[in-house]
């Protein structure tokens, strides 16, 4: 029988397989003894994309993250990570997934080369594949010329580099980075945004958790935001920005120590929430619900206050803005 030209084909439909997203998770509640970390959680997460984490300390995201990983069990609720039941199938979602937190863990005594062969040895590679597929990874890494020094002479970035291509020697279909850029300089965090991207590509799924909301900004494709045990918003980052609606007037004083002094001229137009949490910052911001009108206002009562300004702009909301509505904590708490 002739085969059909392809245009005469009819679509062929994509399987069960293809459709069920790359976590699902339903309704999921833990609690230990009388405090309620999560509360009725529910999100999916589709294949081959970088879902965002966010929620201040105590929200949930790490419980999220340990139950989705196997290190916590749920007291009820549903959770698939790559089509198998964390409760029902733990050792499947294991082989499927790679986990890497705030610090590298690696052997500081071994080379970057020697690291990723022990990880493929141990991941049931024999000493040939081990080494072939070390050689990749360097190579996508950009290690080769590291491979060969003892990971203690890492920097920061190469460390954490190395910490996730171990993770992908056997190659994972879901990843999760806690905090993966913690203590990083700009530099190295770059280079962290960049593997991020490479995975990806890779059609592997990411779940991401961190305090850098510019992070989340930049690299999900969508973004929860978790708290007191619970998904409070969920969107992509201009969908969550456009929830908060409204420009925000943004004063950066001269002298730093006059952020609190600005705050209190200010008055009545910067809330509570925001002057509470200002200790430590270099610059405030507060809505301007009624755009140029409230920046000039801010104008007089400042100039009338003596506060000098290094600079004084509107702007449209940040994530950062969408996170302090939403939580009551600004970004840096998350």
């Amino acid at each position: 029988m002739p085969s059909l030209n392809p245009a005469e084909s009819p679509a062929r439909q994509p399987d069960l397989a293809e459709r069920e997203p790359a976590v699902r998770v339903e309704d999921v509640r833990k609690s230990f003894g009388d405090v309620h970390a999560l509360q009725g959680i529910s999100f999916t997460v589709e294949k081959a994309s970088v879902l965002g984490i966010l929620g201040p300390n105590g929200a949930g995201k790490t419980t999220t993250v340990k139950i989705l990983s196997t290190l916590l069990r749920p007291d009820s609720g549903t959770a698939v990570v790559a089509g198998h039941d964390v409760r029902e199938d733990p050792a499947g979602v294991r082989r499927s997934i790679m986990m890497t937190g705030q610090y590298a863990a690696l052997d500081e005594n071994l080379s970057g080369r020697e690291n990723l062969e022990l990880f493929g040895r141990l991941m049931g590679l024999g000493k040939s594949a081990a080494r072939k597929r070390a050689d990749t990874l360097l190579e996508e890494f950009d290690l080769v010329s590291a491979g060969k020094r003892a990971v203690r002479n890492y920097s920061g970035g190469m460390r954490r580099r190395v910490d996730i291509a171990c993770g992908l020697v056997v190659r994972p279909e879901v990843v999760f980075l806690d905090e993966p850029t913690t203590g990083l300089d700009p530099r190295s965090r770059q280079g962290v945004w960049d593997l991020v991207s490479v995975l990806k590509d890779q059609g592997i799924t990411v779940l991401l958790t961190t305090q850098y909301l510019e992070e989340a900004d930049v690299l999900s494709d969508n973004i929860i935001v978790i708290d007191k045990g619970t998904v409070i918003a969920e969107g992509t980052a201009e969908e969550l920005k456009e929830k908060t609606g409204g420009s925000y007037c943004e004063v950066v004083p001269l002298d730093p120590k006059q952020v609190l002094t600005a705050a209190y001229a200010l008055g009545d137009l910067v809330p509570a929430n925001v002057t509470a949490e200002l200790d430590g910052a270099d610059r405030l911001s507060f809505p301007a619900p009624h755009g140029a009108t409230t920046l000039s206002e801010a104008l007089r009562r400042l100039d009338s206050a003596g506060v000098a300004l290094a600079d004084i702009a509107l702007r449209r909301p940040s994530l950062d803005d969408v996170f302090l509505s939403l939580t009551g904590h600004t970004g840096g708490h998350s």
